[in-house]
């Protein structure tokens, strides 16, 4: 349901945008003809196909041999992924000389609007509740207190490299904003090589840590992007603090009362009784609002998504119905 809305909102924003480029003077009445006319190369262009078709294809050779080599002791499915990616973008250069190096392109606003939040939804839907709040203050401690850690070594280092090797235009603004960037850390091969079940410890604080430190390093990035460092005092450090604390907070907030939203919505409309899809269709949506809200109102929507789905699990999850349920999981 939820890839059906957006393959439909993605193909009705090509379309539109085709429409007014080829026919931007012409009557409402005269435009149905002209539209069901249009060749397909017209409305979707080729070179954009050709990407998602190489991506899609790309995605299959990621399943299918992680699959293969499950039982591997030597590989997994990240390292796969990450070898055929860089197969790929060297087979493309090659072949196109170097003239093509970015037809593989991929739109962060793609990624950041229509990907990621599901990704993150699912992360904190999924999570083992138990054990990530019994470890809680160990996962705050690394995600938030490592990373804020990380980010001021990393952009002090980042301005004592720069300014040895004679990168002099660089603003205060610019080398914190590279400490936001590199202090977030990817623990995607770490959790492939964990084993749920054998280091159940060990993997709720990788996995928490991990989520928490993506969060924790875009509140930062923003707050950095907010704050004006043309006159650097202790009021500035203050600021930063502040503003830190009031996104980290307020989208855990906004993430927590969207979750509860759903579930008394759901428990007091009780949608089940006519149609279970529209139980998982309220849910998912309204997992999709809280991002959306959170970035409206220049929040971190990873940060709050992801309490949106902790919070759904452990309350809205059980409201709905059997089958809802089964759906879901």
């Amino acid at each position: 349901f939820i890839f059906y809305i957006l393959s439909t909102s993605l193909l009705q924003t090509t379309v539109n945008a085709k429409f007014r480029e080829t026919i931007p003077k012409m009557a409402i009445s005269d435009t149905l003809p002209v539209l069901f006319s249009l060749p397909t190369s017209s409305i979707l262009n080729t070179s954009t196909v050709i990407a998602i078709t190489v991506f899609v294809t790309l995605l299959c050779a990621c399943i299918v041999i992680g699959h293969l080599i499950e039982e591997n002791r030597w590989a997994n499915e990240s390292i796969t992924a990450l070898l055929l990616g860089l197969a790929s973008g060297g087979v493309v250069l090659l072949l196109s000389k170097g003239q093509s190096s970015r037809i593989l392109v991929f739109s962060e606003d793609l990624f950041f609007i229509y990907l990621l939040p599901p990704i993150i939804f699912n992360a904190g839907f999924q999570v083992k509740k138990k054990q990530f709040f019994k470890n809680f203050s160990i996962i705050l401690l690394f995600g938030v207190f490592g990373t804020i850690i990380s980010f001021c070594l990393i952009s002090l280092g980042a301005f004592l490299l720069f300014k040895r090797i004679g990168v002099k235009s660089l603003k205060i603004q610019d080398y914190l904003a590279v400490g936001a960037i590199l202090s977030a850390t990817d623990s995607v091969c770490t959790l492939q090589v964990l084993n749920q079940e054998e280091t159940p410890l060990l993997y709720s604080v990788v996995f928490g840590e991990g989520v928490v430190n993506d969060a924790t390093s875009i509140v930062i990035f923003n707050a950095v992007q907010s704050i004006d460092f043309s006159n650097i005092d202790a009021l500035t450090a203050l600021k930063l603090l502040g503003t830190f604390l009031y996104l980290f907070f307020t989208s855990t907030l906004l993430g927590i009362a969207v979750g509860l939203l759903s579930a008394y919505s759901i428990k007091t409309l009780y949608f089940g009784r006519h149609s279970t899809d529209r139980e998982v269709a309220i849910m998912m949506l309204m997992a999709y609002l809280s991002y959306m809200l959170a970035e409206l109102l220049s929040l971190s929507g990873i940060l709050t998504v992801f309490f949106c789905g902790i919070v759904m699990s452990h309350y809205t999850w059980h409201n709905v119905t059997e089958s809802s349920r089964i759906t879901t999981k």
